[in-house]
């Protein structure tokens, strides 16, 4: 599945990275400290996060992921912005907890 039938299906918000739009989502993974993220997400997984700041781009590029989802209407900063499309790595939002949008998530993947 792509990212932007993800976006599609999860009504997401798209705040940058339309150049990733197409790449192709594995999984998720769900996690706030970006230490966890680095040792265990996976690539081309979609992170699920409330981090807004630009170490948030420098680790989904490392680790190679399809894209990231802030949760709870938090919309990402602007130097996190400008990495995001620089990167061609999505950015998107939605108003859901980590907890809804993780489950949404999980059964559009596994369908």
């Amino acid at each position: 599945m792509k990212v932007s039938q993800i976006i599609k299906e999860l009504n997401l918000i798209v705040f940058s990275g339309n150049g990733g739009l197409e790449k192709e989502v594995s999984g998720g993974y769900v996690s706030d400290l970006l230490s966890d993220v680095m040792g265990n997400a996976s690539e081309n997984e979609i992170w699920i996060t409330l981090q807004t700041h630009k170490n948030v781009m420098a680790v989904a590029s490392l680790k190679d992921l399809a894209a990231v989802i802030l949760v709870k209407g938090l919309r990402p900063d602007k130097d996190t912005l400008d990495e995001s499309n620089n990167e061609d790595l999505p950015i998107l939002g939605t108003s859901l907890t980590a907890f809804e949008i993780s489950g949404k998530l999980y059964n559009l993947i596994n369908k």
